[in-house]
């Protein structure tokens, strides 16, 4: 007769199999064929960052540089005629106008010359009138009438060419001005083609200027230009002339403005600071220190979308100062993180608190 087990061994068996029970049936709800939502991190554990409000303004950034201010008419006056100086009529720094004496030359014998020119021009004509009567009753032929008129034609031109040279004693104002220069005296002996003073007419001046190449692609005729002269006075005119072709030497552009000066400033061969208005455009102005570098060294601006999660775009730089920065290329409207965005990076909610007050300046203000 078989011996039974002992109880010992019946109760480790009882117990080894209410654990191999436990194990295979456990707790069901580890085993759903589902993944349970994910739980949000705690509010206490989210940044905090600062934000204001930023809408786009439009604004006219300007191209500032260096150039200096000519007249827009100046002339080295020279004489046309030998002789020797016999009169100043006009005094050097005197404003004189268009057609007005400026020098007078002794005419010499061209007087004259001048009166037996006529005389012989007189004589000419009253000889081709009386060959004309003649002609009309065939009692002269037509080679002796041809003769007589290119004769009558030649005194005409000598008589023309007297008046001309002898008109050239007393050389006159091209065109009102100032009389800048005048470098003769009383008895100074002059020879046809010598100059003997400069005339400008500084009622309107030309502002030149270089460009760098990058820059010349914005720039047109009609663009308005503020000129600034040493001493910070202002005169405004407008862009006339931006050269085709970059130099040679520097690959820079010539450009030119004109500007009215009713004031008659003593500005010609002067230094002075242009800016150039270029194209409006749409512009955030914000702080520099808000500006970051991507890695492939673009700036770009951190900003909220509407979950409150971090962006970063890329913007361009219109201009800046030292407090102002102005960037095109974002929205329209933008919640620009103004405090904290150092610590956070895109993609990462956040807790977001507006700011108390803006921190930059309207587009509109302190211009560049």
């Amino acid at each position: 007769m078989p011996r039974r087990p002992p109880l010992s061994y019946l109760l480790a068996a009882a117990v080894l199999l209410a654990l191999l029970l436990w194990l295979l049936l456990g707790d069901m709800q580890r085993f759903q064929a589902t993944a349970p939502a994910p739980q949000a991190p705690p509010t206490e554990a989210l940044p905090r960052v600062e934000y204001r409000l930023s809408e786009a303004q439009p604004y006219t950034p300007r191209l500032v540089t260096q150039g200096h201010l000519r007249a827009l008419r100046e002339v080295e006056l020279r004489t046309r005629s030998d002789g020797r100086v016999t009169g100043l009529p006009a005094r050097q720094g005197a404003r004189v106008a268009g057609g007005e004496t400026l020098l007078v030359l002794s005419p010499d014998a061209l007087e004259a010359q001048l009166s037996r020119a006529e005389d012989q021009l007189a004589l000419a004509r009253a000889e081709l009138a009386g060959a004309d009567d003649l002609r009309r009753r065939n009692l002269l032929s037509q080679p002796e009438l041809l003769r007589l008129q290119a004769s009558a034609s030649q005194a005409a031109a000598e008589v023309a060419q007297l008046r001309h040279a002898l008109a050239e004693t007393r050389p006159s104002a091209p065109f009102d001005g100032v009389l800048d220069r005048l470098d003769v005296e009383l008895g100074d002996v002059l020879q046809s083609g010598e100059t003997f003073g400069r005339l400008l007419d500084d009622r309107r001046l030309t502002a030149s200027a270089w460009v760098a190449q990058r820059d010349a692609l914005a720039l047109a005729p009609g663009q308005a230009v503020e000129v600034r002269l040493l001493n910070g006075e202002p005169l405004s005119g407008e862009l006339v002339h931006v050269a085709s072709r970059a130099d040679d030497a520097t690959r820079s552009f010539h450009v030119e403005a004109e500007l009215d000066n009713p004031e008659r400033l003593r500005l010609a061969g002067a230094s002075a600071t242009l800016a150039i208005a270029l194209p409006q455009r749409r512009v955030h102005a914000l702080s520099p220190a808000l500006l970051e570098l991507n890695d492939e060294g673009q700036l770009q601006v951190k900003h909220l979308d509407a979950e409150d999660r971090v962006v970063r775009s890329p913007v361009s730089l219109v201009d800046a100062d030292a407090r102002t920065a102005r960037v095109a290329g974002l929205p329209e409207t933008i919640r620009l993180i103004t405090l904290g965005g150092g610590f956070v990076t895109a993609g990462d909610a956040v807790i977001a608190v507006a700011a108390e007050a803006p921190e930059a300046t309207s587009p509109s203000e302190a211009s560049p």
